[in-house]
């Protein structure tokens, strides 16, 4: 099948004002009941739970979380699936068919390189591998634990693949890509990137009066004495008063964990992505549901009789408009109108790599290459 991501064609499509590549609409926590969220009468501290789709609905100061999880075969020499293609709408592949998904890529599946302004992207790979690669010569293979997080601001490219690199066996895939917006005073800082690498991420275990085991890694922000890396220096959630954290909190079968409490005024959302039975605050909250809480008071949760696994994200919300179109994030529609102008004359630095899907050498272990140069080897 031929190449689906010439600039020129792509190009086009943002000229229509469509974005093809990332074409996920900005959602956010309404305080108002719908037929398929329920606010709870029986705790006080839980507002609403909700059911969970593809992308999840968060509240501000973040715009949405991607859950990702596919079951990739083994891969073949060009590091995309065995598997037959056929059937699969190629650069738009979102609909699971043998187990995963193509996403945009036509050979190997992921995200060719498509444009950001005005927001971070935080991106937790808990299993599997993402290749980087951006407009400012930035590049990095990290996965398996580790966290990659990009402040577009004034405006970036960027390509995340999913190299299928293991050919005696599957390549199994599951992370999170979270949307944090950025205030207006931060919109055109310049492009920058961090990792935080999996044996930097805070992880610690509390067992509960009964013995049984919670794993919690601190990815983003504080819990107790645990502190993750510094985020970048443009971001929300550098300065400490605002409170971003993102958790993954493991309970064990019968475990009970205690949410602390955050300070007045912070958003907080409880993601169950794994497992049956969970209780929080008396409340049973079904799989694959998100419980917004009451963040100045104490949650507790109770797991049932098999493992589960919950997301949690909170912030202090950043209270302006938010105006977004597909990859772009402002706070008014002309601005929108204005990062359509300014990619199609700049392309944001446009493109030093060989291909917009491309991805790295087989043998590289994983690395981060900084735009300065700088580069660092983890494995």
């Amino acid at each position: 099948m031929k190449d689906n991501y010439p600039r020129r064609s792509f190009l086009g499509k943002l000229t229509l004002g469509i974005s093809s590549l990332v074409a996920l609409p900005f959602i956010g926590y309404s305080r108002n009941n719908s037929k398929d969220s329920k606010s709870m009468s029986t705790s006080a501290k839980i507002i609403k739970i909700k059911p969970l789709s593809f992308q999840w609905e968060t509240a501000d100061p973040f715009l949405f979380c991607v859950h990702h999880e596919d079951k990739f075969p083994k891969g073949n020499a060009k590091m995309g699936p065995v598997s037959s293609l056929e059937g699969r709408y190629l650069g738009q592949d979102f609909i699971i068919k043998d187990g995963f998904r193509m996403y945009h890529g036509t050979e190997v599946p992921g995200f060719p390189g498509h444009p950001h302004r005005g927001f971070e992207t935080i991106t937790v790979v808990r299993e599997g591998l993402v290749d980087h690669a951006d407009s400012t010569g930035a590049a990095g293979r990290y996965g398996d634990g580790d966290v990659q997080w990009m402040t577009a601001g004034k405006g970036v490219q960027h390509s995340e693949m999913f190299p299928l690199l293991q050919e005696d066996k599957e390549n199994p895939m599951e992370l999170f890509q979270i949307w944090l917006n950025l205030p207006a005073k931060s919109k055109m800082v310049e492009p920058h990137f961090k990792m935080i690498w999996e044996e930097q991420v805070p992880k610690f275990q509390e067992t509960d009066s009964t013995n049984n085991l919670v794993n919690i890694e601190v990815l983003v922000g504080k819990l107790g004495k645990h502190s993750s890396s510094t985020p970048p220096p443009d971001s929300w959630a550098f300065d400490p008063k605002n409170e971003v954290a993102i958790w993954n909190v493991q309970l064990d079968p019968g475990a009970q964990w205690t949410v602390p409490e955050a300070s007045e005024g912070i958003n907080r959302t409880i993601y169950y992505y794994q497992g049956d039975g969970l209780v929080v605050e008396d409340q049973e909250v079904p799989h694959y549901h998100a419980v917004e809480v009451d963040a100045t008071q104490t949650i507790q949760l109770k797991n049932g009789e098999n493992l589960s696994k919950v997301l949690i994200l909170q912030g202090r919300p950043i209270n302006e408009p938010v105006v977004q179109h597909g990859p772009f994030v402002m706070n008014t529609k002309q601005e929108i109108h204005q990062a359509f102008e300014d990619y199609q004359r700049t392309q944001f630095g446009g493109w030093p790599w060989p291909k917009m899907d491309y991805v790295h050498d087989r043998k590289s272990g994983r690395f981060a290459l900084h735009s300065d140069g700088t580069k660092e080897i983890k494995s």
